[in-house]
């Protein structure tokens, strides 16, 4: 632990100091960054059409478990399009897998919608294949711009960790963190924009605190995380993602918009902040908007799953 973790370790109980200096002794961050880097440098895109048509059935009896909506998909242009999505519920994100099921059912299998995966996610025996089959990428501009030169549409998640770690408090918020490099891709090559908005993903799992400053302490920047969060979960109780729990049923709905048209800005607008800065306040809005409404129209997104709310 370095001397930058000082501050955090004086808050912490010396039971747990000492417990994390152990883990940390294990070097298995070390060890989890160096299988990352060795697969980043594999192919980017493995998308496996015979393996995503399997599993799509099972895409859609998981959503049924959290009574999954996916409305508007007819909204989508022809590919290729960059699909731009709100990210909830921890490592499990079941509105992803509604989103996937959802596309799959209104495209075909000929049509592949690819992804950006957390890269740390590579470094994993297992979940790096899982994620290569079902046409996730390594998280990059390039590998994005390339699918989407490809003529592949592209699902992204400005707000990545960050959003999906945010705490209880902040469920019903779009958190792009001020990030624009969606934007920046959008315009230079210049498709279709599609904001494609999740409610209720985040009452799957209560995320306490995002853990930004046990960052340093655990040495999590090594495999490129920004934050070591807290959860709630069952059957663990306050737990880390580390130990995936089992999801509360919450009602998920995804809201897909109307395309945004940013062409008037040409991909020189790429290289203008006030350009990045209109279409970042155009698409966080309209998401914003978008999951209030959401949020009205379903309010208890898990206890509606069991008790009918009068009024």
């Amino acid at each position: 632990m370095n001397n930058g973790s000082n501050s955090v370790e004086q808050k912490l109980p010396p039971s747990v100091v000492k417990a994390l200096r152990r883990f940390m002794e294990t070097k298995v961050w070390g060890k989890w960054a160096e299988a990352t880097e060795t697969h980043l440098q594999e192919p980017a895109r493995q998308f496996d059409a015979e393996f995503m048509r399997k599993l799509v059935p099972k895409m859609e009896t998981f959503g049924s478990y959290f009574g999954a909506e996916v409305r508007g998909m007819d909204r989508v242009p022809q590919s290729p399009v960059l699909l731009i999505g709100n990210h909830s519920g921890g490592i499990i994100t079941p509105d992803t897998s509604a989103v996937y099921a959802a596309w799959y059912r209104a495209r075909g299998f000929e049509d592949p919608l690819m992804g950006l995966a957390f890269d740390g996610i590579y470094g994993v025996p297992g979940w790096r294949d899982l994620m290569w089959k079902i046409g996730q990428m390594p998280a990059s501009m390039d590998n994005a711009e390339a699918a989407l030169g490809d003529g592949n549409s592209v699902l992204l998640y400005p707000g990545g960790s960050y959003e999906v770690f945010r705490p209880w408090k902040d469920r019903n918020r779009i958190v792009f963190k001020g990030r624009t490099g969606f934007i920046k891709l959008a315009l230079k090559t210049r498709v279709p924009v599609v904001p494609v908005v999740g409610h209720g993903g985040h009452e799957t799992t209560i995320v306490l605190t995002r853990g930004e400053r046990l960052v340093k302490l655990l040495s999590l920047d090594k495999v490129r995380m920004d934050g070591a969060p807290l959860l709630f979960q069952i059957p663990w109780g306050i737990s880390s993602p580390a130990m995936p729990g089992v999801p509360l049923p919450a009602k998920i709905t995804v809201q897909v918009c109307e395309p945004l048209d940013w062409s008037r800005f040409g991909p020189e607008g790429a290289d203008d902040p006030a350009v990045l800065e209109q279409c970042y306040e155009e698409i966080t809005s309209t998401m914003q908007t978008t999951l209030d409404a959401l949020a009205i129209e379903n309010p208890r997104p898990l206890l509606g799953r069991f008790v009918r709310w009068k009024g």
